[in-house]
């Protein structure tokens, strides 16, 4: 006769009596081939996981500059709006001096298109060198003095941030200068204080808000105007936008 052993949770093995000519009835247990089957699966997993690891790692060899970039020149265009041509013809020495320099690129100035057009050459060596400058560029385009910008070319951890008024709170009419009003202040006392604690600096253009700084510092920034918008008053952001610096402060 034969008996299923279940005691145990792995797989059933099939007990079968045999009888020796003694009188008693030896038990011989024979395991099922659904278990055999399941021991080779492992011992071969086992053997497959012992070659990876033996295997050794591939070696590939440092890619220069050129290759990286395709073996082709890459090129950037700015748009200039019609109200910072002065600006940029005065500071034109001031913009064109790091982009050739230190990034080691070609910039122009497209009279046709109105572009500040930026390409790589054979001197360029940075590969992120192209979209430093783009930002340079674009930041001086949309209202920050050429010191400020110039922070995107020789730091990494600096970022551009652009949103509407009207993204935050529809706002119309009086209601709308209203709120531009309170982001800028008296005299622009609001807007110089959100820049000094948080460590940005901010341009009003318009309905339109621009920030330059650290992704923490630009978060801090824009939740402190964004509670000016709507309609908090500016020495409970004050406190709010300090009391957040100062946890900031001490965490690092």
């Amino acid at each position: 006769y034969f008996t299923m052993d279940t005691a145990d949770n792995s797989a059933p093995e099939v007990v079968a009596a045999v009888d020796d000519g003694s009188g008693a009835d030896a038990f011989v247990k024979v395991k099922s081939k659904k278990s055999q089957k399941r021991k080779r699966e492992q011992d071969g997993a086992e053997m497959d996981t012992e070659e990876s690891v033996a295997s050794k790692r591939p070696q590939f060899p440092p890619i220069s500059g050129d290759k990286l970039k395709g073996g082709s020149d890459e090129m950037r265009k700015i748009p200039v709006p019609a109200h910072r041509y002065t600006p940029l013809k005065d500071n034109w020495l001031k913009i064109f001096t790091p982009i050739v320099e230190n990034l080691q690129l070609q910039v122009r100035f497209n009279l046709k298109t109105r572009n500040v057009e930026i390409k790589t050459c054979k001197e360029t060596q940075d590969i992120s060198a192209l979209t430093r400058a783009a930002d340079f560029v674009k930041a001086f385009v949309l209202g920050f003095q050429v010191e400020d910008a110039l922070a995107l070319i020789r730091l990494d951890e600096l970022f551009l941030e652009s949103f509407d008024v009207t993204d935050v709170k529809p706002l119309k009419g009086d209601h709308l200068s209203r709120a531009i009003g309170r982001i800028a202040g008296k005299g622009g006392k609001t807007k110089f204080t959100i820049e000094n604690v948080t460590k940005t600096r901010i341009v009003l253009a318009d309905t339109k808000v621009h920030i330059l700084g650290s992704f923490q510092n630009i978060k801090m920034a824009r939740t402190a105007i964004c509670n000016l918008i709507l309609g908090s008053p500016p020495s409970k952001v004050y406190g709010n936008i300090r009391a957040v610096a100062s946890r900031a402060a001490e965490r690092f």
